[in-house]
């Protein structure tokens, strides 16, 4: 019996990472009008009775659903920082233009945030679902800053931090809305040039790309 245990957790969480999944879908596709309980059930290939058994009501898994989307597209930026250069300037500016860039950068995921960014107005919970995400990658961001050892008191550097995130908050709202309206690479020089002005250092020539995946 014991043996057992481990595979029935597997499944059970394979099982709500599937609801997770098809919420998103729904959304992305449709808006969250579009994520219904049955055409979530139906997506996941559950009967609609079963989604009670992983989350409290439909509102509790779409709060677990923007969470989840904000979540992986922080990591998505953090990823270059695994086993990257380790100059202080590099990183950031690495970190910088993954969080423009695909697979940050997707049209997908900015509608998706489109979407629940309505309930965030209307909703404190996905209000402190956005919040706690938000200075997650700030604080991620100002940590990177911090990092250049400027001559900066805890005031600025906080103020720099709101700064660059704001330009790589814009930058990546547009470069996911409308690709197609600027030159390859074009968003990532923008974002390095302008990120590198607030803080007055080079991050155009400190940027080291990841040459096995151009």
């Amino acid at each position: 019996m014991a043996s057992r245990r481990p595979y029935r957790r597997e499944s059970e969480e394979r099982r709500r990472e599937d609801l997770i999944a098809a919420a998103l879908d729904l959304v992305a596709e449709g808006g969250l009008h579009a994520a219904t309980v049955r055409a979530i059930a139906d997506r996941a290939g559950v009967t609609p009775g079963l989604i009670r058994h992983y989350f409290s009501s439909k509102e509790d898994l779409t709060r677990v659903a923007y969470h989840r989307l904000m979540e992986q597209m922080t990591a998505d930026s953090a990823a270059v920082l695994q086993g990257g250069p380790e100059d202080a300037k590099a990183r950031l500016a690495n970190f910088v233009v993954a969080s423009v860039t695909p697979p940050v950068a997707d049209s997908v995921a900015v509608g998706l945030w489109a979407a629940f960014v309505h309930d965030v107005r209307r909703d404190n919970a996905m209000r402190d679902i956005h919040t706690t995400n938000y200075l997650a990658f700030r604080n991620m961001l100002q940590g990177l800053i911090a990092a250049l050892h400027r001559p900066v008191g805890d005031k600025q550097l906080l103020c720099d931090a709101i700064a660059c995130n704001g330009v790589i908050d814009g930058l990546w709202l547009e470069g996911s809305i409308l690709p197609e309206a600027f030159e390859p690479g074009e968003i990532a020089a923008i974002a390095l040039t302008s990120v590198g002005a607030i803080l007055n250092v080079d991050l155009v020539a400190a940027y080291q790309p990841d040459r096995t995946n151009p």
